[in-house]
């Protein structure tokens, strides 16, 4: 039986010596770029994991930039971090729906927000779709939702203080790093 449709199946070994980013980053920035996101980054730097992580954003009214895309590609697992404005941004949709393509580890990270809110884009999430559909029409909002409901439904984590105790205890890293946001 195949598992080629699993969201989180692991990207085999080689493919990390090929790929350019061991883990490619997604985030809201206005929600976690100074908090949950920074610390993340830096300590998997750190551990001298290879992280993509957009610095400079991308400006209302911008396509999403073609080395995002390049940089997804090219990355072995995403770390998504879903927050309450997450969905707000159709470029975040976007990243999220080209990672679900991919079928590559996704590590969702479920910060301030449900996972079952994010799965049946309830919540924070309802009204985004809402809008999305008015502008982008209902082809893409529902390529949209099927990647928000794929990585709701996938096992995370609550983006809670022990959280990187238990986010690097899963793959045998010790340590955590200092302060909370």
């Amino acid at each position: 039986m195949s598992n080629s449709g699993s969201l989180a199946s692991p990207t085999p070994m080689a493919a990390l010596t090929v790929l350019r980013w061991h883990v490619f980053l997604s985030f809201r920035g206005e929600d976690t770029r100074d908090t949950v996101t920074s610390r993340l980054y830096s300590f998997l730097k750190e551990k001298r994991v290879r992280v993509f992580l957009d610095n400079d954003g991308l400006d209302r009214g911008d396509e999403i930039a073609p080395c995002l895309l390049e940089a997804i590609d090219d990355s072995a697992a995403f770390i998504i971090i879903v927050s309450p404005n997450y969905a707000s941004s159709h470029w975040c949709l976007e990243e999220m729906a080209r990672i679900c393509e991919l079928g590559r580890l996704i590590l969702p990270v479920f910060y301030r927000v449900d996972p079952s809110d994010v799965q049946r884009q309830m919540g924070p999430f309802e009204q985004d779709f809402e809008k999305h559909s008015s502008r982008f029409g209902e082809v893409q909002v529902e390529k949209w939702r099927k990647a928000m409901e794929k990585v709701g439904g996938i096992a995370g984590w609550l983006y809670i203080t022990s959280f990187f105790l238990n986010f690097t205890g899963c793959f045998g890293i010790e340590g955590k790093p200092g302060g909370t946001p």
